[in-house]
């Protein structure tokens, strides 16, 4: 297993990730929210200008996938997926670790997301890596509940 940064060549294998690791959960979004979590390959091409990429590669296939946005109050982790076949095998953990890098490396002195309320094995791993649930908004996405969580960083220097 291996986290690497994403490539443009990379976009439309994320985009099938994301939407595989998302639609067991389809009927709990609105269809807007679900078509904004499982965007498609010209979007993730797109991203990748907004900020860094990672996938997680396993026997040559990715299997997992975050991204990530500076923004004034540290860095915004977005659209973090790991196949359901690839789960439980610590590489949610690998590519929080290399956001985690990416934004000690820049001195971000946070990490934020927001996730459902229903996506429960992935509030456990944010909270087992450090991240806590906070008030701050957003509350929703398209009518789909939602909740930010927070993780704090050390300062560097």
């Amino acid at each position: 297993m291996q986290v690497r940064r994403a490539v443009e060549n990379d976009s439309a294998r994320i985009a099938s990730l994301l939407y595989d690791s998302f639609v067991e959960y389809k009927s709990l979004y609105t269809p807007e929210a679900f078509a904004a979590t499982t965007p498609p390959q010209d979007q993730i091409r797109a991203r990748l200008n907004e900020g860094p990429m990672w996938v997680a590669v396993k026997n040559k296939t990715i299997v997992g996938t975050a991204s990530a946005v500076l923004k004034s109050e540290g860095l915004y982790v977005r659209s973090m997926a790991v196949l359901p076949t690839a789960r439980g095998q610590g590489l949610g953990r690998l590519l929080l670790k290399a956001v985690e890098d990416y934004a000690s490396a820049r001195s971000c002195r946070r990490l934020f997301l927001s996730t459902t309320p229903f996506l429960c094995s992935a509030i456990r791993l944010y909270e087992h890596f450090g991240f806590e649930r906070s008030e701050e908004g957003p509350h929703h996405l398209f009518g789909t509940p939602l909740i930010t969580m927070v993780k704090a960083l050390e300062a560097s220097g």
